[in-house]
């Protein structure tokens, strides 16, 4: 089934668009507080299709991203008991628990470390603000965690140029896959 090239093809054309930017930032906001999509989705393609700013958009998803953290983080202070039937009904209550027992055992290094796990990075935004942990520290962890994935996805699309283009485009539907298969591998760990 090739619904990834499809997919690829179509994220691709987004990249080229003149407004792309301002989808990346807005895509990178929503995706750290609520919406299930990922920025590298739009990252990837952008910082192929235009190499010489792949820089650029890595810092505009960062930026967007801890935004849209801080916004996770103030739901997690602010309103945690009005959507926690959310949480819980999207499934996202083990993965929110876990986050939570994360902070305890490992305090801000967890939202670095959130930055590159497959759980949700919004479960981790709201679970910081509801566990109280402190602020400052929150946003920088952000910043070093999403920075560092959302830079390495850059810097692999830069380095790799053209070839990278072209085991992308042969290989995307493969990669979509495995990449399903293992966030269900983890929902359904973190689940247990």
């Amino acid at each position: 089934m090739r619904l990834f090239s499809a997919l690829y093809t179509r994220a691709m054309s987004w990249a080229a668009h003149r407004h792309a930017p301002w989808y990346l930032a807005g895509l990178s906001f929503a995706e750290s507080s609520f919406f299930p999509i990922p920025p590298d989705v739009m990252l990837a393609p952008m910082a192929l299709a235009q190499r010489n700013r792949a820089w650029f958009y890595a810092a505009l998803t960062t930026v967007a991203s801890v935004l849209g953290g801080v916004f996770g983080y103030l739901i997690g202070v602010l309103a945690l008991e009005m959507i926690a039937p959310w949480v819980q009904r999207a499934g996202y209550w083990p993965a929110y628990e876990t986050a939570v027992s994360w902070f305890a055992e490992w305090g801000v290094w967890a939202i670095v470390l959130a930055g590159f796990t497959p759980i949700p990075y919004k479960v981790f935004t709201i679970a910081a603000g509801a566990a109280g942990m402190p602020f400052l520290p929150f946003v920088l962890g952000s910043v070093v965690g999403r920075g560092g994935r959302f830079f390495l996805v850059a810097g692999l699309m830069r380095w790799g140029g053209e070839g990278m283009q072209r085991i992308l485009r042969d290989y995307v539907d493969h990669i979509g896959w495995v990449m399903v298969v293992v966030i269900a591998v983890v929902y359904f760990s973190v689940q247990s």
